[in-house]
């Protein structure tokens, strides 16, 4: 290989970025929770503002259920069992303990 420059060439390889599937959190409605336990817990876990977290009480109290954030699958877990450690409504004598919330794939457009 005598007088033959040596050449190499070098491929950047593109990194592929996978879109991470998204994940609702669901709070469910219970009768041992105040509408003041929801609307704290949607403030201090969630980020929501005062207006938004009155509505999400309202919604779980018609509805039964409220989605409190959409995210890929490992935060939505965490925000889960954030919910089922947030503790008793101090409010009510009756409350032992948290609401429960899960985790359901979220509906993608187009799916």
């Amino acid at each position: 290989m005598e007088g033959k420059p040596q050449t190499s060439t070098l491929v950047e390889a593109s990194p592929v970025v996978e879109e991470l599937p998204p994940y609702n959190v669901v709070l469910l409605d219970d009768d041992d929770h105040t509408y003041e336990y929801v609307i704290e817990m949607m403030m201090r876990l969630f980020g929501h503002p005062l207006e938004r977290a009155f509505e999400m009480a309202k919604t779980v109290d018609k509805t039964g259920r409220v989605i409190c954030c959409t995210t890929h699958k490992e935060h939505a877990e965490l925000k889960r069992e954030q919910v089922h450690g947030f503790g008793r409504d101090r409010l009510l004598m009756r409350s032992m303990g948290s609401m429960s919330a899960v985790i359901e794939p979220a509906q993608t457009p187009g799916a």
